[in-house]
C-alpha cells in the first residue's frame, strides 16, 4: 500500500479517536474534520510518505541529469530506484503503517503533545505531559491504515 496525505490524515483520525476515548481530550464535534487535518498536517513534519520519498527521489534524478535530459517516466529508471532505495536508507527502515520516521517516536510524541496543548480546535486536554507523551508513543506505534 502506497502512503499519501491521506495516510497521516487516517493516523490522525486514530490519534484522535484514541485520545478522545481515554478522555484525554475534548472538543466540539463540529471541528472534528479541521482538527484531522491539522493534526495530519503537523504528522507531515515528522512522516515522509511514500509520495514525499517519490517526489524527493525525482529531484534528485532531475538535479543530476538535468529536466531537459530526464526518460519518459523517470520513476522507471535505475536512477530513480537508487535515489528512493537511499532515501528511504536514510530514514533506517524505520517506518509506521508505511509511514516512513523523520524523528524519533519519543520526538513525534513530543511534538504531538505539545500540539493537542496548543490547538485552539481543542477545548480540553488531561493528562500530565508524560502521561500524554507515553500514551501517544504507545498509540502510534500500533497505527496501521488497513485496520484503522
Amino acid at each position: 500500500m502506497k502512503t499519501d496525505f491521506d495516510t497521516l490524515r487516517a493516523l490522525a483520525s486514530y490519534t484522535i479517536n484514541n485520545l478522545k476515548e481515554k478522555k484525554l481530550i475534548e472538543f466540539h464535534p463540529s471541528k472534528r474534520e479541521e482538527l484531522i487535518e491539522a493534526m495530519a498536517t503537523e504528522y507531515g513534519v515528522s512522516f515522509a510518505t511514500d509520495e514525499d520519498v517519490r517526489d524527493q527521489a525525482i529531484e534528485e534524478v532531475e538535479e543530476k541529469m538535468g529536466v531537459d535530459n530526464l526518460p519518459e517516466d523517470v520513476t522507471e529508471s535505475e536512477m530513480f530506484n537508487h535515489a528512493r532505495k537511499e532515501i528511504i536508507k536514510s530514514f533506517n527502515g524505520e517506518n509506521i503503517g508505511g509511514l516512513y520516521l523523520v524523528e524519533s517516536l519519543h520526538q513525534i510524541a513530543v511534538r504531538m503533545k505539545d500540539f493537542v496543548l496548543n490547538c485552539d480546535l481543542i477545548d480540553d486536554v488531561f493528562g500530565s505531559d508524560e502521561d500524554l507523551i507515553a500514551f501517544l508513543v504507545a498509540k502510534i506505534r500500533l497505527f496501521s491504515p488497513k485496520k484503522n
